[in-house]
């Protein structure tokens, strides 16, 4: 795959700018952490290179100064809110997330729960936390939040929450997905620690929108494509562009929130440090990008998978018309359309000469394969196996897993397990071919390839199963679907 950012570079970059930003408060920073730390998956297809994990890797250059505080929405727990990317829960993340980060070495110091509310789904979870031995904080609802600056910074404000104890320099403020409460954690600790003579900062690292590309540059509408369930639009930053004369990328949220921030640093230092949303945070991203027109693809690209999951999930009964219209709005901002995705296209025709349902790849040279129903392969396991053949030179026709093995496998699944469909799904097509591997030097060829797949664009003109749609997130592939099943029932798996 072509790249389009320099992972190394910006590891340097990030790491130094936050540490000039440290000793700009004195020693003390709470550094709200937008995006995701781990598994940052839309950061790593709209810039190529950018790894799902390089905000980490870039933080443990910082890991003997920094705790992590770790937010999450009480009405997100009983919602039970899914990550989109994972499949998870949030609360389920969070327990995630503090496996990850103390394998590492980073240090958790606790968990915040915002918009407390004695939620019973909630208070149970807090309870597990505690018994895990994870400290767990309180912060409540405040009416007239973001706007009633005045009873925000005040003891019934801010001063309602329960105080987090921290121990190092910086303190990074995360949490599973958008809309936790990060900077709501971050200003109300400012107050309290203002309140306890304690001196400290704030800064924001937001990776998206990247504030020194252009408002329409698609890697930025991407972002809005990513959050369009969040009501964020990205806009020109006011402030910064009244105080400097300079135009900067913001989006709706931080500029909104922005006269709170201020209001609460005149409290603190009896003048606001910043001048804009833009100059609070600290994001080195913009500056790494070594070729601009793949990271544009790479984002045209994200906008329309976009687009299509929306669609499915509406389908799916979970999202909103709303949703799919203001997609909808940004395909069409962007001149985007089905043609611009050349694997919707392969997977329609093949699907109409088979008349079943159908799959297409697009191999990292541009190549496209397909995969069709059979009597054997559900259209899911005949791509990968293509896909594979493909990728390691080996011949169309060649039998990549022996009959002896696909038999006992279909009678498991039908005499025994009750299965009414002796097609085999990608992830038993995948056990299969690796038993063959143990004997047969090109089933081991073509297991060779898996890695191969990662950052494929493919697409499906029915919604996949859940095994299968769990299997390519695996890979890594980049699956859209059309939004339709191949059924008619109610129930699908």
């Amino acid at each position: 795959m072509h790249i389009g950012f320099d992972h190394d570079k910006y590891t340097a970059m990030q790491s130094e700018h936050i540490r000039k930003r440290i000793d700009a408060f004195g020693g003390k920073l709470y550094l709200e952490l937008g995006g995701k730390l781990f598994d940052d998956n839309h950061a790593s297809r709209v810039l190529p290179g950018f790894r799902p994990d390089s905000k980490v890797s870039m933080l443990l250059t910082l890991k003997d100064q920094a705790e992590l505080v770790i937010t999450i929405s009480a009405d997100d727990i009983e919602k039970n809110k899914v990550r989109g990317d994972l499949g998870i829960t949030y609360d389920a993340d969070v327990l995630r997330l503090i496996d990850a980060f103390r394998a590492i070495g980073l240090y958790v110091g606790s968990v915040v729960m915002t918009r407390w509310r004695d939620q019973k789904t909630a208070v149970a979870f807090k309870q597990r936390l505690e018994k895990l031995g994870v400290k767990v904080y309180r912060h409540f609802p405040i009416e007239g939040y973001p706007y009633d600056v005045k009873h925000i910074v005040s003891d019934e404000g801010f001063g309602q929450n329960e105080y987090v104890e921290t121990t190092r320099p910086l303190v990074l403020v995360t949490a599973p997905g958008p809309g936790s409460g990060k900077m709501a954690v971050c200003l109300s600790q400012l107050y309290q620690d203002h309140k306890r003579g304690i001196q400290a900062g704030y800064a924001k690292f937001e990776t998206f929108p990247i504030w020194n590309l252009p408002l329409k540059h698609p890697v930025n509408v991407a972002y809005e494509a990513a959050t369009v369930d969040l009501d964020d639009m990205n806009m020109i930053d006011p402030y910064h562009l009244e105080a400097y004369g300079v135009t900067t990328v913001n989006y709706n949220r931080d500029v909104e929130i922005f006269p709170v921030l201020s209001a609460v640093f005149e409290q603190i230092y009896g003048k606001s440090p910043y001048a804009s949303p833009t100059d609070m945070g600290v994001n080195m991203v913009g500056n790494c990008i070594i070729d601009d027109e793949v990271c544009r693809e790479a984002a045209r690209q994200e906008i329309i998978r976009r687009y299509y999951a929306a669609r499915c999930s509406l389908r799916q009964g979970h999202g909103t018309e709303n949703e799919v219209e203001k997609l909808q709005m940004l395909l069409q901002k962007m001149g985007l359309s089905d043609e611009s995705r050349p694997v919707i296209g392969a997977a329609r025709n093949r699907a109409e000469e088979t008349g079943a349902p159908a799959l297409a790849l697009q191999l990292p040279d541009g190549r496209i394969v397909t995969g069709k129903t059979s009597n054997l392969l559900g259209p899911s396991a005949a791509l990968l196996l293509n896909a594979l053949k493909a990728l390691g030179g080996i011949e169309k026709d060649v039998q990549l897993i022996s009959p002896t093995v696909i038999e006992p496998i279909q009678s498991l699944k039908c005499d025994y397990l009750g299965n009414h469909n002796p097609r085999l799904h990608t992830d038993e097509i995948l056990l299969a071919l690796s038993i063959c591997a143990a004997t047969d030097a090109t089933a081991a060829r073509a297991m060779e390839m898996l890695p191969q797949l990662k950052s494929c664009e493919a697409h499906s003109t029915v919604i996949l199963s859940q095994v299968d749609d769990n299997v390519f997130r695996r890979l890594k592939v980049n699956l859209t679907c059309d939004p339709k099943y191949q059924t008619k029932k109610l129930y699908h798996k």
